[in-house]
């Protein structure tokens, strides 16, 4: 659980700080990599929540 917090917590600052970027500048590239960002992040959180539940199952069965 904690290796999922400091990853949303990593995803959320490089999201939060690319998003502020393309406000003070203007430039769409910071906005293009904070949706890629974005999306990166939501795939690792669902394969991390599909070992946790995937762990869940098996455990019993051992």
């Amino acid at each position: 659980m904690l290796i999922m917090r400091v990853l949303i917590l990593l995803a959320l600052l490089g999201i939060g700080g690319s998003l502020l970027l393309w406000m003070l500048t203007g430039n769409p590239r910071y906005r293009a990599w904070a949706w890629k960002s974005f999306r990166a992040a939501l795939v690792v959180i669902f394969l991390l929540l599909a070992l946790f539940a995937l762990e869940r199952v098996l455990v019993p069965l051992g």
